[in-house]
């Protein structure tokens, strides 16, 4: 069965986000004031072949752990869905 991951990977609330940083102090500077707490990060889709659901998610877990995020700095969330 083919399936779909929809992966967000964020910087760790804890640490400094300097390009949201930098995009909040742009979006007030023209008139967005209301906007405040930006974080950047990236967003990752991709197609995976498994048996089942359950062996889909494990493998994009593990994915997301050994390659995609850094985990001192990133944290990372994902859905995976039949295609």
């Amino acid at each position: 069965m083919k399936f779909v991951s929809e992966i967000d990977v964020m910087p760790l609330k804890a640490l400094l986000d300097p390009q949201g940083k930098a995009v909040a102090m742009t979006l007030n500077n023209n008139g967005y004031e209301q906007i405040e707490n930006v974080r950047i990060g990236k967003h990752i889709t991709l197609e995976i072949e498994a048996e089942s659901k359950d062996e889909a998610e494990k493998k994009v877990n593990e994915i997301c752990t050994k390659l995609l995020h850094n985990p001192v700095m990133e944290g990372y969330q994902f859905t995976v869905s039949e295609s």
